[in-house]
C-alpha cells in the first residue's frame, strides 16, 4: 500500500487499485509524454478530494490538448492480403473446368460435318466399295412422326439400336458407320443413334450426301 507524500501529484491508472506518487505536476506531464500513464488516467493534487482524468484536470488539460491524439499504429506491410489472390485463383479454376469439359466432349461426341453452301462435306467421305471390308450403313427416314431404321437393308427398332449395333459389330468385326438421315429425321434421335454407335466401339461416322 502506497503512502501518499502530503505535498505530491497522485495518479491512479485507469482499472488499476494501487496508486503511484509523483513529486511535481512537471513529473505527471513527462510520464504522459514517456507513455508511463494514459490522458484517460486519474490523478489527484496535493490537497485535492477527488480523482479527475489528466486529461480534464486545469493543470493539464492545455498540455494534453497540445500532445494531441496518439500516433496511429503503423501498418504491418509484412502481412500479404490473400483475398486477390483467392480470387483469381478462383476464376482461373473455373476457366480450366470449363475449357477442359469443352475439350472433353469434344473428344467423345464427334458431331457430323456441317454442309457448305455448295452441299458438298467438308470431311472427304470415301465410297462404300473402298471400305466395304471394315464398314456398313444405317438410314434413318421419318414415317409420319415415326423413325424408320435400316441396318444394312435390315429394319431395326429405335429403342433396340445400342444392342443392334454392339451384335453387328462384334458379328461383323466392322468399326466404320455410313450414316444417312434424312432432313426431317428430329435431332434427338440422331443423337441418339450416335450415341449408340460411340457405345458399340465405332470409331468412325460418314454422313454421305443426302
Amino acid at each position: 500500500m502506497n503512502t501518499s507524500n502530503a505535498n505530491s501529484w497522485t495518479i491512479r491508472i485507469a482499472g488499476a487499485t494501487a496508486v503511484v506518487d509523483v513529486p511535481s505536476a512537471h513529473d505527471v506531464l513527462e510520464g504522459l509524454r514517456e507513455g508511463d500513464w494514459e490522458p484517460s488516467d486519474e490523478v489527484r493534487g496535493p490537497g485535492e478530494p477527488t480523482w479527475r482524468p489528466i486529461e480534464e484536470h486545469p493543470a493539464f488539460a492545455d498540455a494534453v490538448a497540445e500532445m494531441g491524439p496518439p500516433p496511429a499504429a503503423m501498418p504491418d506491410e509484412t502481412r500479404l492480403d490473400m483475398n486477390p489472390l483467392i480470387d483469381v485463383s478462383l476464376v482461373l479454376l473455373i476457366f480450366f473446368i470449363l475449357t477442359t469439359t469443352y475439350s472433353t466432349l469434344r473428344r467423345s461426341i464427334e458431331l457430323p460435318p456441317v454442309p457448305d453452301p455448295d452441299g458438298v462435306s467438308r470431311t472427304p467421305v470415301p465410297k462404300l466399295e473402298d471400305v466395304k471390308d471394315r464398314s456398313f450403313r444405317m438410314k434413318v427416314v421419318m414415317d409420319g412422326t415415326k423413325p424408320v431404321i435400316t441396318l444394312d437393308g435390315r429394319g431395326i427398332l429405335l429403342e433396340n439400336v445400342d444392342k443392334e449395333l454392339i451384335d453387328h459389330v462384334r458379328t461383323t468385326g466392322r468399326k466404320e458407320l455410313f450414316l444417312t438421315v434424312t432432313d426431317d429425321v428430329p435431332w434427338g434421335i440422331e443423337a441418339r443413334i450416335h450415341d449408340a454407335a460411340k457405345g458399340a466401339g465405332i470409331h468412325q461416322i460418314y454422313w454421305p450426301t443426302k
